[in-house]
């Protein structure tokens, strides 16, 4: 709510995309708060209702289906409070520095650096009502845990407010992770020898560019290749019925069978 009446007084053409995962029994009832507010500011509302279903990996399917449903461009009102989570969670499940680096700020995360509180105050200057999604306390995800429970203990042990100092961590993760990952391009890593003579960071990098289709290779899988462009030995898995074999000092992604 808070996004859609900024951008509007930014003077954008501004459509609102809600998104309905029937996930709650009241949902449907989101939109008798929404509808009033775009309409008073001339806004569309495009409506897409979901079966999600509840199950496993909810949260995640969830997310893919909410984005699937929406353009690519579309703004999203993700803030710094949701930064910090988003460190932690990708610390809890072992993330290197990518992961670490959380979300990427831009266009289209136009308020990232603002705090959760602030865009509440927002909607009061504004004078209009927010949806209060009761999923947001349920205990069973884990990034309702990290932010009501972890973060709330952490900011305790330490004695001031985390989230500053978690989100620019993650822009300096960020920063070098990039640095990381352009070095990395300059490695042909179907070259044994070359990859071979790489700093192990940026070998590790090279594979993972590789072999990212579209998701990147476990570290198992990477520590795999290497053992073979090292000639350690001549082939290794790399998931999906594909292999890397080496052959005259090139490393070959192959099928097998």
């Amino acid at each position: 709510m808070a996004l859609m009446v900024l951008a509007h007084e930014h003077g954008l053409h501004v459509t609102a995309f809600h998104v309905d995962h029937q996930l709650r029994a009241d949902s449907a009832r989101d939109l008798d708060i929404i509808s009033p507010v775009a309409q008073s500011l001339g806004i569309e509302v495009v409506v897409h209702t979901l079966n999600i279903g509840d199950g496993p990996n909810l949260e995640a399917r969830a997310r893919d289906a909410r984005y699937a449903a929406m353009p690519t461009d579309v703004m999203t009102g993700h803030t710094a409070d949701d930064q910090a989570e988003t460190v932690l969670i990708n610390l809890l499940r072992g993330a290197g520095a990518q992961g670490l680096g959380a979300m990427r700020p831009g266009t289209s995360r136009p308020i990232l650096a603002l705090r959760r509180s602030e865009t509440h105050a927002v909607c009061e200057h504004a004078g209009i009502s927010v949806v209060t999604d009761s999923t947001n306390t349920d205990p069973r995800f884990l990034r309702n845990r990290v932010r009501h429970e972890l973060l709330e203990l952490m900011a305790n042990i330490s004695q001031r407010d985390l989230v500053p100092l978690l989100v620019r961590s993650a822009d300096v993760l960020r920063d070098d992770n990039d640095l990381l990952d352009e070095l990395a391009t300059k490695i042909d890593p179907t070259d044994a020898l070359a990859l071979a003579a790489a700093p192990l960071p940026l070998a590790r990098r090279a594979i993972r560019q590789w072999l990212s289709n579209p998701y990147p290779p476990d570290l198992a899988t990477i520590e795999r290749v290497l053992l073979v462009a090292n000639g350690h030995t001549l082939a290794c898995d790399v998931g999906d019925n594909f292999e890397i074999r080496r052959s005259k000092q090139r490393l070959i992604l192959q099928k097998v069978g």
